[in-house]
């Protein structure tokens, strides 16, 4: 039963967190919006044209990747700190894991994701 109730708690934070959150928010906001501040603001020149434009979905996918990088430094510089602990097995399970980013990238790669235009 002593579980349940740190798990109760846990409920009971997450549902209070973001109504309060909310609530701070609508008691601080600005109460005497101005046509100015209505406005529409964008790099502080006014909008010509449409402002709801698409985007190519390669820039996601260049996105995607960068992360997908990003994160795979933040799992070698631990790996490389511990090296001279984890011997053999560390450095064949980080070939296999540096394996598998290569190949995923070649295969972005072929298929274009990486293309800017």
């Amino acid at each position: 039963m002593q579980h349940y109730v740190f798990i109760g708690l846990f409920l009971v934070v997450a549902v209070l967190f973001p109504i309060i959150a909310v609530g701070v928010a609508y008691f601080l906001r600005p109460k005497r919006p101005t046509p100015e501040k209505c406005s529409t603001y964008e790099c502080g020149l006014e909008t010509r044209g449409p402002t709801w434009v698409r985007f190519r979905a390669q820039y996601y996918l260049y996105a995607l990747i960068f992360v997908v990088f990003d994160i795979e430094v933040a799992f070698l510089y631990p790996w490389a700190v511990a090296y001279n602990r984890l011997e053999l097995f560390g450095l064949i399970e980080m070939l296999i894991f540096l394996g598998i980013l290569v190949v995923g990238l070649a295969y972005a790669w072929r298929k274009g994701a990486l293309e800017w235009m």
